[in-house]
């Protein structure tokens, strides 16, 4: 814990002050300290795309770095422990985790059972901390961390935690069926179906990826995005090993990626259908 680094990562968005009165607060009250903003513009309340990006990135952090999720970061302590949610703190592979126990790290964690959890009960006799908890909560805990005090001092150790509706890809019959997970800032849509598990499922089979309906499809996974000319569709594995659909340099042209051209939205079915090598595939309907 000698290097004072932090992330942050939050719904907030950049119109309002609320990311500058964070900063300020961490400013304020720890000496050298470097932050580093690892998004503002998640979709409210939707703490799996918050997992998403963190599992993203954190291992590139040094151990020891803090990581405070600001979104749907309000305790709720009236509805009984199994219904509430509780400030809390997540280790693992060195890092420090710091948010409201609101499904995100259950979602984060996924099957992992190598870590340590707290709860960060002593914070919640102040009322008042509340109306702002990322601020008030998350970073008062951080700092304290940061200054040298016992993880005992400041929250009593947990070994249940919730996990958000996230469903994960279905396997049936030489087919998977995922969502969209995550649209990024180029239109690319990031899917929740994984490099491992499609080497698992379809190794040496042909394929097709359908997504919106039948007229939408991929029949390669390409290694990178300019391994088709710009304006055709491309299906890659990103460096983190998601499925992503996208269209190469549509975002250049002002066209808009594939978010807009083909109409794909978070939470929209995307579907790999596997058929033997030399077998015709029927391009089913996708619903």
């Amino acid at each position: 814990m000698a290097r004072k680094l932090l992330t942050l990562t939050s719904d907030f968005g950049t119109s309002d002050y609320y990311v500058a009165a964070i900063k300020g607060y961490l400013y304020s009250n720890v000496e050298d300290i470097t932050i580093v903003d690892v998004s503002h513009e998640l979709t409210a309340f939707d703490v799996t795309e918050a997992a998403y990006l963190l599992q993203s990135c954190y291992k590139e952090f040094p151990e020891g770095t803090i990581h405070i999720v600001g979104v749907d970061s309000e305790p709720v302590i009236n509805f009984g422990p199994n219904n509430g949610s509780f400030p809390s703190l997540l280790i693992i592979d060195g890092h420090y985790f710091l948010s409201n126990d609101n499904g995100f790290f259950g979602t984060f964690i996924g099957e992992r059972r190598d870590f340590e959890f707290y709860r960060l009960d002593h914070i919640l006799s102040n009322p008042k901390a509340f109306q702002f908890p990322t601020k008030n909560i998350l970073c008062k805990a951080a700092i304290e961390l940061m200054s040298g005090k016992a993880i005992s001092e400041l929250a009593s150790p947990e070994t249940s935690f919730k996990t958000a509706l996230s469903p994960l890809p279905i396997l049936e019959n030489k087919l998977i069926k995922g969502h969209v997970l995550h649209i990024d800032s180029y239109g690319n849509a990031i899917t929740n179906i994984k490099r491992e598990l499609f080497e698992k499922e379809g190794k040496d089979a042909q394929y097709t990826i359908f997504f919106r309906s039948k007229s939408y499809y991929i029949d390669e996974i390409s290694p990178t995005y300019n391994a088709v000319p710009p304006g055709e569709r491309v299906a890659i594995f990103n460096e983190n090993g998601y499925l992503e659909i996208a269209i190469n340099r549509a975002a250049s042209n002002g066209t808009g990626g594939a978010n807009k051209l083909f109409g794909l939205n978070k939470g929209d079915l995307i579907r790999i259908e596997f058929t033997a090598p030399g077998s015709h595939n029927t391009l089913n309907e996708l619903f």
